[in-house]
This record gives C-alpha cells, sequence and structure tokens, in this order.
C-alpha cells in the first residue's frame, strides 16, 4: 500500500506538469505572433484543455483504452460512455489499479496528454483562422481521432501486437506527429498570412513578445518532466532519473546545435531558432527517453535540432505558413524521435527499426486522411479563414470584440 501511495502521488505531480505545459503553449504560441491576435489564442488554448478532458471522460479514454479482446483487428474498440472505476471481485473499489497508481490517476494523466494534439495545431493555424470551426475541430480530433490513434499502441492495439511491437514511450508519435501531421494539412489548406510571402520572397513576420516566447519554452521543458517522468508509470527511482537525465540532456543539445546551425545558415544569433531546438529535442527524446544512454540522448537532440534549422526553412521554400514552427517541431522531430528508437538505445535494431516505420507510416495515413477530411469539409460549408480586414485588424477585434492590451495597443497593419 505505501508503493502504490508513492506511485500514485508521483503520476499526480507529473499530471499537474503536464497541465501546466498548456501555460508553456499559451505563452509560446502568444509570443510569435503579433499582439492584435492574442486573445484569439488565448480562447483556443483555454477551449482545448476544457473541452478536452470533458471529450476524454465522456468518449475518449475509453475508446483509447478499450480492452481490445482476443483476436480482434486491433483497431477500434469502445468500452462505454463515461467513467467508471474497476472493482475488485468483492465488490470494493480497485486501488491497485494498474499495479501503481489509481484508475482516476490515471485517467487524469492520459486525459492531459490529449488535449496537446490539437494545441499543436492552434499554433500552426494562427492569426487567421476562424475561432468557430477551430473549435469543431478541435472537438473532433482530441474526442475521437487522438484516443483512436492511441489505441494502436497504448491501448494494445495493432502496433502493440507486431511482431516486434512498434515503441512510443511517451508520444513523440501519438501525441506530437499526430498534432503535426493535422498542423500539416491545415496549413496547406488554410493557406499564408497576408504579407508572408510577396512577389515570391518570403518576409518575417516578428512575433510581439519574445519574453512570452522565451518563458513558455522554460514552463514546457519544465513540464516534460511530468510528460515523460510519468510515462514511466511509476515513481521507480533508476528509470524515473534516467528518464529525467534523458530528456534534459536532448533538450540542452537541441538547442544548442539549433543556436549554431541557424548563426551558421543565417549569420545571426536567432533566439527564437534556439527556443524550437530546446522543443525539438524534447520531441525527439519522447519516443526513446527511458531507453537511451545519456549520450545517445545528447546524438538524438543534436541530430533534432539540426533538423530544426533544415525543416523550418524548408517548409518557407515551400510557402507553408507556420507561425511558431510546429510542424518542424512536433511532426518532423516526432518523425524523427520515433525512427531513432530503432537507431539507438537498449531497442536498437533492423527489426525495431522496421516496425518504428510502419508506425510512423499508420499514423501518417490516418492523421492525414481524418484531418482533411474534418478541415476540407469546414473549409466548404463554412469556411476556415477570416476576411482579409478582419486578418488585418486583428482577430481580437472581430472574434472577441477586445483587446489583450487595451492600453497599449499598437497600430499595427
Amino acid at each position: 500500500m505505501e508503493l502504490l501511495t508513492i506511485n500514485n502521488v508521483w503520476m499526480m505531480i507529473c499530471t499537474a506538469l503536464v497541465f501546466f505545459m498548456h501555460t508553456g503553449f499559451a505563452f509560446l504560441e502568444i509570443g510569435l505572433t503579433r499582439q492584435k491576435n492574442t486573445l484569439n489564442i488565448l480562447f483556443k488554448n483555454i477551449f482545448i484543455v476544457t473541452i478536452g478532458l470533458l471529450l476524454y471522460a465522456l468518449v475518449g479514454f475509453n475508446l483509447m483504452y478499450p480492452g481490445f479482446a482476443d483476436g480482434s483487428s486491433g483497431i477500434f474498440g469502445f468500452a462505454g460512455f463515461g467513467l467508471s472505476s474497476p472493482l475488485t471481485a468483492e465488490g470494493t473499489l480497485d486501488l491497485a489499479y494498474n499495479q501503481g497508481y489509481t484508475y482516476w490517476t490515471d485517467f487524469l494523466f492520459q486525459g492531459m496528454f490529449a488535449a496537446t494534439a490539437a494545441t499543436i495545431v492552434s499554433g500552426a493555424v494562427a492569426e487567421r483562422m476562424k475561432i468557430l470551426p477551430f473549435m469543431i475541430f478541435a472537438v473532433i480530433y482530441v474526442g475521437f481521432v487522438y484516443p483512436i490513434a492511441g489505441s494502436w499502441k497504448w491501448g494494445g492495439g495493432f502496433l502493440q501486437t507486431l511482431e516486434t511491437p512498434f515503441y512510443d514511450f511517451a508520444g513523440s508519435t501519438l501525441v506530437h506527429s499526430v498534432g503535426g501531421w493535422a498542423a500539416l494539412v491545415a496549413v496547406c489548406l488554410l493557406g499564408a498570412r497576408i504579407g508572408k510571402f510577396k512577389n515570391g520572397k518570403i518576409q518575417a513576420i516578428p512575433g510581439h513578445n519574445i519574453p512570452f516566447a522565451t518563458a513558455g519554452v522554460l514552463i514546457l521543458w519544465l513540464g516534460w518532466f511530468g510528460f515523460n517522468g510519468g510515462s514511466v508509470l511509476s515513481a521507480d527511482p533508476e528509470l524515473t532519473s534516467l528518464t529525467l537525465v534523458t530528456t534534459c540532456l536532448s533538450a540542452a543539445a537541441g538547442g544548442v546545435v539549433a543556436a549554431i546551425v541557424s548563426t551558421i545558415m543565417y549569420k545571426n544569433l536567432d533566439l527564437t531558432m534556439f527556443l524550437n531546438g530546446i522543443l525539438g529535442g524534447l520531441v525527439g527524446i519522447t519516443a526513446g527517453a527511458d531507453q537511451m544512454s545519456p549520450t545517445d540522448a545528447i546524438i538524438i537532440g543534436a541530430i533534432a535540432g539540426a533538423v530544426i534549422v533544415f525543416a523550418v526553412s524548408l517548409i518557407d521554400k515551400l510557402k507553408l505558413d507556420d507561425p511558431v514552427g510546429a510542424i518542424a517541431v512536433h511532426l518532423v522531430c516526432g518523425v524523427w524521435g520515433t525512427l531513432a528508437v530503432g537507431l539507438f538505445g537498449n531497442l536498437a535494431g533492423v527489426d525495431q527499426f522496421i516496425s518504428q516505420l510502419i508506425g510512423v507510416a499508420a499514423y501518417a495515413v490516418f492523421c492525414i486522411v481524418t484531418s482533411f477530411i474534418i478541415i476540407y469539409t469546414l473549409k466548404k460549408t463554412m469556411g476556415i479563414r477570416v476576411s482579409e480586414k478582419e486578418e488585418i485588424e486583428g482577430l481580437d477585434v472581430h472574434e472577441h470584440g477586445m483587446d489583450a492590451y487595451p492600453d497599449f495597443r499598437l497600430n499595427e497593419h
């Protein structure tokens, strides 16, 4: 009972840390965008957390952990609506649920993960997407798409039952690239912000508050202690400590290498690239944080940091407008981190690498198809982009009727 209590307390602490990550996402997104759209971004972030938890309680948790029967396809299952704590054979509450923590803690920890996928999309579509279509998208994606995808691995579905099981410790693919694929589709269907590309040339649109963006990244790094540390699913001292060490080393390496590579390429010390390098390192290590040595973690993070710089450049050249770098960070580094499990650490090997490729491909197809259907349908029925006038004057005034900074509004057009 004492061990159960220790494990359960650690999992609740990690739940709180993952919840705090939403503050980090909000700060990062508003910091890297213009002040006239601040309220719009904050509204979306708050909506995602609140509706995400309600949907996860109603349907998501039981879609993600349906208890696939032997012989099932392991693609779709549903254990019923709502939450109901498991009981022992005697009909009493099963406090030793999952041999480490209670049912309620399990739900809340997993529920915090669920909202993250849509938050990734929020940053990518910032400053030009209508609020109502985004909310509808978030409801469908968080409520149904994410948990079904999650069930394929974490719920014991077909990727878990491969001869060499697909491995994703804390969500490089299951969380980050699930959000990243949808962000890519959304950006393609939305188009670029006014003024981003002029006469075939890329125009920088600076964020209005880089200190906020910096604080957001540091908060996200802190939150990753819960994101990865909690994914051990116990307070095991050795494995938890190793996971936190590999997480931090990968983040540090990602930031340093991104800063160096971007300085060589662009001849300036770009703080935003430094920050995204840290996030790339964090996303990259997430799939195998418990399987890597410190040296492996540094290599994975360093490669992620370099990849970030080239990915951001490629996305710009493709005329895709991603204001916060969400596609480069969450999709590209999510795929890299997932494949890295087959190249480094305790699971490295040809069979594991093939399984990782199968997992990446399965999620790519599912997320691209579902997000395209949702967003394209919204585009054709109610429209997904604000008018030119609304975009120029700011979504805060037109979508919400107020300013985030009413006493300090800048005349930015």
